[in-house]
């Protein structure tokens, strides 16, 4: 687990934006972008409500004035569902999304309906956990657009990345206007996360989902996170890396049409 900040992220802070009607379906972004990258699973909102925000020092929410963990952004968010009179959604959360979602589940089993992990993992190795500090001090040197042609093919597959589709280039407006210091800070609290001790206090009905071309680290997360949350079933997104939920919008969609009911 990190380290508790001295002080709580402030919730209100933190502007939700909700389309269409139904169950409520809480969609939280990975490191980098915001609450945009959820608009390409738009069409949901004939059959739920879609709620979606931008995490501290990303999109349109300020950097906090101190660093934080993931169990700060799960604690924010359960505070801002509260805020809204949302006492119970289904949450799906991709990369730092899924941590946040991981420890939400866990901490909070009452606000969690179904849960669905999409690329994410419960913790880093070593190697992984410098790497995070070197793109936060990348970050903050020189911008986290310096970090883009690193991240692209880690995200998207070559055919995708070929085509130069309006998702690769959210990504890259997304980068290029997130703070330096609210990129790093996100990148250090990924590096402090360790979620692995919380698996087992997970009962939301859970969906794992992973890119069938995403690196070897996150393929094994997703299946011991399926092995690990009772009951997960693991899936994995065809033709798409790491930006899973972008590449692949319509077969998530299908999919989650399905899962969500």
């Amino acid at each position: 687990m990190t380290a508790h900040a001295i002080q709580p992220l402030d919730p209100t802070g933190i502007q939700l934006h909700r389309i269409g009607s139904g169950p409520p379906v809480v969609m939280v972004h990975g490191l980098g972008l915001d609450r945009r990258a959820w608009d390409c699973l738009g069409t949901l909102s004939d059959r739920f409500e879609l709620i979606a925000y931008d995490l501290p020092g990303h999109g349109e929410t300020p950097v906090p004035p101190s660093p934080y963990g993931v169990e700060e952004l799960s604690e924010q968010l359960a505070a801002v569902m509260r805020g809204a009179c949302i006492p119970r959604a289904h949450v799906i959360g991709h990369d730092l999304g899924g941590l946040v979602a991981q420890h939400l589940a866990a901490s909070e089993p009452g606000m969690v309906d179904h849960l669905v992990l999409c690329n994410t993992t419960p913790c880093y190795n070593d190697d992984d956990r410098a790497t995070w500090q070197q793109h936060a001090a990348m970050a903050r040197q020189v911008g986290p657009a310096s970090l883009l042609r690193t991240i692209e093919p880690m995200w998207f597959t070559p055919a995708f990345l070929a085509k130069d589709p309006p998702a690769l280039r959210l990504m890259r407006d997304c980068l290029s206007a997130c703070p330096a210091e609210g990129f790093a800070r996100a990148c250090e609290a990924l590096a402090a996360a360790d979620l692995i001790d919380i698996a087992s206090e997970i009962y939301a009905r859970t969906l794992v989902v992973v890119g069938e071309h995403e690196t070897l680290a996150y393929r094994e997360a997703a299946d011991w996170l399926a092995q690990s949350i009772a009951g997960a079933k693991l899936a994995f997104v065809p033709h798409a890396a790491h930006g899973a939920v972008l590449e692949q919008p319509n077969w998530m969609m299908q999919v989650l049409r399905s899962f969500l009911g």
